[in-house]
């Protein structure tokens, strides 16, 4: 029964944390934020406009399956949403940054989403916005260091999905190469054109 209920409190915490994906890619968006989803959805979809088509990310699948790098069980809501938690432990995870709200006591979990005390989750687009478009949450969008070089990277809404995304499937193959996880190139694994 606590099995049951630890995994249904995690696929709720992700929703609520990965809520807004449907509508970020889609052109001509303002920015607008939607309020604080608190129930999650089983699937969400990416990218609508993509020119390879869009994704169909089960939400739920990563969130009750064994589906974290190592195979031993659901991704972390913080995996994805490393705002999510206190300054403290952002910066234990570099090249991440910062924590939202700043003065964040809480790391986000299923189970502390439920509290109403735990600040809500910070939509993606709150900081991860189009090229073309001012985050809501900071000055600029963010931007980090290259790792291997002296370049800096601007986290646009499409380059942080995909490094997130892509670089957890590519970490998940190196550790268990008979993984079932797309890889970087794999692009056409997750994105479908409409038939």
């Amino acid at each position: 029964m606590k099995f049951i209920f630890t995994l249904l409190a995690l696929v709720f915490c992700l929703t609520v944390v990965f809520g807004d994906w449907g509508t970020m890619s889609s052109p001509g968006q303002t920015g607008a934020q939607e309020p604080p989803r608190r129930t999650p959805p089983d699937v969400l979809t990416l990218g609508m406009d993509a020119k390879l088509g869009k994704v169909t990310f089960s939400h739920t699948n990563h969130v009750t399956k064994k589906r974290n790098i190592g195979g031993t069980g659901p991704v972390e809501c913080v995996e994805c949403h490393h705002v999510e938690q206190p300054a403290a432990e952002v910066a234990k995870h570099p090249p991440l940054k910062t924590a939202w709200p700043a003065d964040r006591t809480v790391t986000l979990t299923a189970a502390a989403l439920l509290d109403p005390k735990t600040p809500a989750v910070t939509p993606c687009r709150s900081c991860h916005v189009r090229r073309d478009e001012k985050p809501n949450v900071w000055p600029t969008v963010p931007e980090i260091k290259h790792e291997s070089s002296a370049a800096t990277i601007t986290l646009i809404n499409q380059l942080a999905f995909h490094r997130n995304c892509a670089g957890c499937h590519d970490e998940i193959m190196k550790q268990n190469p008979t993984a079932k996880a797309p890889k970087t190139l794999q692009c056409l694994a997750c994105h479908k054109k409409a038939a």
